[in-house]
């Protein structure tokens, strides 16, 4: 099917729209901008624009890849990469909803929900299945770890670990659980979850190194604990950690 676009939208030679694709009134695709099959684009938002960085040489050939049937709605913003032959990445199924950006260089995992207003930053990379809440503001380089939820209006400023919940300033409360259950995690690799979740919550120390002696211990086998306890363990910004002694692994979704 091929795509449909409306009389007053945009769509700058150059950009590539898959099958199925809509794009709808005073929408604009910028040369560069790789839609895939059944993306659609709602009045006013820009995908591919021009990164807002001083230094950046519009000349330079760079774009933005928007997955499968992932939706865009109005007044969206999706900068386009700084790098040559770069581009920023937002990931299958995923809803972008009204006012929110994401800027250059930054990655969007799958099945992402980006409410109203959400800012993300350059280099920013979220994962598979996090949804991020009205109006949250996310620092460059920062890690949303896969399912993780944010609420909203937070400040995230360090990384986020997988599977969490936080919100305020970087406050890590609990794990999500209906997230988990959502998804169909099975049972056994959520109590993993949770002991891993107290090994490096409820003990001081370094949290990568806590992750690292929680890892080695051999005891936590679920590829989902795994994937906690290495996420802490990479990356080059801070952890966000609890700022509540009451912070529980069982979060306050159960």
């Amino acid at each position: 099917m091929k795509p449909s676009i409306h009389p007053t939208a945009i769509v700058e030679p150059g950009a590539q729209l898959g099958d199925g694709c809509v794009i709808h009134a005073g929408a604009i695709i910028r040369s560069g901008a790789i839609l895939a099959e059944k993306v659609a684009v709602h009045p006013y938002a820009v995908v591919g624009g021009d990164p807002q960085v001083l230094r950046f040489d519009p000349a330079t050939p760079t774009g933005v890849r928007v997955g499968a049937g992932t939706i865009v709605r109005e007044y969206v913003t999706i900068n386009r990469s700084t790098e040559k032959g770069g581009h920023t990445v937002v990931g299958s199924n995923s809803l972008l909803m009204a006012c929110s950006h994401v800027a250059h260089d930054s990655v969007v995992g799958d099945n992402v929900v980006i409410a109203n207003a959400v800012l993300i930053a350059g280099h920013v990379t979220v994962g598979n299945h996090a949804v991020l809440g009205g109006g949250s503001a996310y620092h460059q380089f920062c890690r949303v770890g896969e399912g993780a939820i944010v609420g909203g209006l937070a400040r995230i400023t360090q990384d986020i670990p997988p599977f969490v919940m936080a919100a305020e300033r970087d406050e890590v409360s609990g794990l999500n659980l209906i997230g988990l259950r959502r998804r169909a995690v099975p049972r056994e690799a959520i109590k993993e979850l949770k002991e891993a979740f107290r090994l490096v919550y409820f003990q001081a120390g370094n949290i990568r190194e806590l992750a690292a002696r929680a890892l080695a211990g051999g005891t936590l086998a679920s590829a989902e604990a795994r994937r906690f306890l290495e996420f802490i363990m990479a990356g080059t910004r801070g952890i966000a950690r609890s700022r509540r002694p009451e912070a529980s692994p069982e979060g306050d979704a159960d």
